[in-house]
């Protein structure tokens, strides 16, 4: 059985607007708030189905207000534009740092 990459540590960086995550893998990444907010797993931005995803821009300064954990699966982001309905699982997390290498 394999196991999955569990996350160490996650730092929102305010100044630099971006999180550091780091896994127990080893991997860690960087990922820019304006990226966390325009790829929100949310239905407000993913849409409910395929071919509905929602083009999100103009959020190069948005902030995080809040990270709230979500059992042990996920942090549920608040941005300070008020966006809050999105919960980044540690996968989709993963996902978001691999792309943004």
């Amino acid at each position: 059985m394999t196991t999955r990459p569990w996350p160490v540590k996650l730092d929102f960086n305010r100044a630099g607007r971006a999180l550091h995550i780091a896994y127990d893998d080893g991997a860690a990444f960087t990922i820019p708030f304006q990226t966390l907010r325009e790829e929100s797993p949310s239905a407000e931005v993913q849409g409910h189905g395929p071919g509905q995803k929602v083009t999100v821009t103009g959020k190069e300064n948005v902030g995080v207000r809040a990270a709230n954990p979500v059992g042990r699966y996920a942090v549920q982001i608040v941005f300070d534009d008020g966006h809050d309905s999105g919960l980044f699982t540690w996968d989709y997390l993963r996902e978001l740092g691999e792309r943004n290498t």
